[in-house]
Order: C-alpha cells, then sequence, then structure tokens
C-alpha cells in the first residue's frame, strides 16, 4: 500500500502537472487501467487513452488549480484534495470548487479519481 506521504506526492504532482500543462506527466500518475470519473455521474474514461483525451480537452481551456485545503490521505489506499479551478473567460474569472479522490495502486499510482462538484459549485461572470 502507497504511503499517506507517497499518496500526498503524487496529487500534489499532478497539479503541478496540470498547471504547468504536462498532458504527460499528468497522465504517468495514472496506471494502464485506470479510470477517470469527471465529474462524478459522468460516463468513466478508462484506460490511459481515454483519460490522456479527457486531460487534453481538459488543459486546452487554461484552466488553473489551486488548493483550497491542505491534501488529505487515510489509513488505506486513497486521498482527497479540494481545489479551485480557475478559469479566464472572455466574459471574466469562472471558478468551480472541486473536491478529487483518488485510488492508488501498491505502488502509488492512481487507480480511480473521481471529481466532486455541482451546478452550485461553479461561479461564472455576470454579464451586464
Amino acid at each position: 500500500m502507497p504511503s499517506e506521504t507517497q499518496m500526498k506526492h503524487h496529487m500534489q504532482a499532478y497539479l503541478d502537472a496540470f498547471n504547468r500543462n504536462d498532458l504527460a506527466a499528468v497522465v504517468a500518475l495514472y496506471c494502464d487501467d485506470a479510470t477517470v470519473e469527471d465529474p462524478y455521474g459522468t460516463p468513466l474514461k478508462s484506460g490511459k487513452l481515454q483519460i490522456e483525451a479527457f486531460y487534453r480537452q481538459a488543459m486546452s481551456n487554461g484552466a488553473v488549480l489551486s488548493l483550497s485545503a491542505p491534501i488529505r490521505a487515510s489509513y488505506s489506499n486513497a486521498a482527497a484534495m479540494a481545489f479551485d479551478a480557475v478559469i479566464d473567460t472572455p466574459q471574466g474569472e469562472t471558478r468551480v470548487k472541486v473536491i478529487d479522490v483518488m485510488t492508488f495502486t501498491e505502488d502509488g499510482l492512481f487507480k480511480s479519481m473521481q471529481a466532486y462538484f455541482g451546478p452550485g459549485d461553479i461561479s461564472v461572470p455576470v454579464v451586464p
């Protein structure tokens, strides 16, 4: 089982790679048969090809991720982080408040990711 330190480190590496727009580094954090459910309740993206396509699209909007609380680990193989995704749009700054929960393989790669946010967690600029 991955250590608490290892899980927190990999989640921080995920944020850092996303903010660098480093698609390869984000995808490398996932095991070959991983799944992504972002947002929770949408169809699963399974395997590295689908995960890569998902992140290619997600990174294309220029979002910047910033923690809103420290990354939390568990006594098992899961960890969670609360963060804001900020996207600059022509209308102004859009902010999405997200909680990601990742499970890990024995060697510390992401086995699954679920992103939790709903309509009330998205603030969109009001256009006069």
